[in-house]
């Protein structure tokens, strides 16, 4: 009798460790339903300041996110030490040049994301291009720009990764005189460590607007994105597409009212156990049940 009432109280202590260490996990300790939420009120999404661009690492237990102040973005992280989360700390910002839409590489050893920095000193336009920073201890290094096969002298946007490295990303390069808001989204494999030459999704995907902001699954099954489109709710939707069995991309979806609004919604990330989708709208991010998802297949 004793050795099955011990056995039941170990059990107990198990189960209660375990879920309170998940409930540690991804910061804010109410996780959402079908119905979007604010993020980390007053911890990562505050009133007096405006932030976008987030990702987690694939434990939940490192945020990146993006800042923008005064018009001058900065990127902040936050990380899972014991028993609480750190408050978040700035990692990239400058005087001058912007940083923002942080995303781990599939092997989480670099981070990427975009900055309007010029690569010279004597450059005179100022573009985003993309960069990455690789990890050296529990240190990032100096922002590397990714080269001219992904950069070009207009401005590249928002990165997202499949998880064999595949590289989506947008870029208004081919658009057109006094059209600087058309951009596409383009994808890019990885070979050998190089990325190869950019190659333009289909028009089930790109228009002759605005399409950016792009989040790819990790089996590259589906797709989420914002577009300014004449059908749209607000300053920008986001949409969704799936691949069909032929690997084409589907005609792409509005996600709608539960997503979207008169606001701008932009910066969508899929968390790597594919529980819940962020993104940003009205300054804040959001997030919500990645149930909702499945609702547009």
């Amino acid at each position: 009798m004793k050795k099955y009432s011990t056995l039941i109280v170990l059990t107990l202590v198990v189960c209660c460790t375990s879920i309170k260490k998940d409930e540690l996990l991804y910061i804010d300790s109410e996780k959402p339903t079908l119905t979007p939420k604010i993020f980390s009120s007053n911890f990562i999404s505050k009133e007096d300041e405006s932030e976008f661009g987030s990702t987690f690492s694939k434990d939940g237990k490192e945020f990146f996110f993006a800042v923008s102040i005064n018009g001058k973005s900065e990127i902040r992280y936050s990380k899972l030490e014991k028993d609480s989360w750190i408050e978040p700390i700035t990692i990239l910002s400058h005087e001058e040049y912007k940083y923002a839409d942080p995303i781990l590489s599939p092997n989480e050893k670099e981070l990427y994301y975009i900055s309007d920095m010029p690569i010279n000193k004597t450059d005179t336009i100022r573009d985003h291009d993309i960069w990455y920073s690789y990890k050296m201890n529990n240190n990032w290094s100096k922002p590397i720009n990714v080269g001219k096969k992904i950069n070009s002298n207009k401005n590249e946007y928002y990165v997202s990764f499949s998880s064999d490295g595949t590289m989506y990303f947008a870029s208004n390069k081919n658009a057109g005189v006094n059209r600087e808001h058309d951009f596409d989204i383009y994808y890019s494999n990885k070979i050998d460590g190089k990325f190869t030459e950019p190659v333009r999704l289909s028009d089930s995907i790109n228009t002759k607007r605005y399409e950016a902001d792009v989040f790819i699954s990790p089996d590259e099954s589906y797709m989420i994105f914002c577009s300014v489109r004449k059908e749209g709710l607000g300053k920008g939707d986001l949409y969704i597409s799936f691949k069909d069995y032929n690997g084409e991309w589907g005609k792409s979806q509005n996600m709608g009212k539960t997503i979207n609004s008169k606001n701008h919604e932009l910066c969508p990330f899929v968390t790597s156990d594919g529980k819940y989708l962020f993104y940003t709208s009205d300054e804040n991010i959001y997030w919500v049940s990645s149930e909702l998802i499945e609702k547009y297949k």
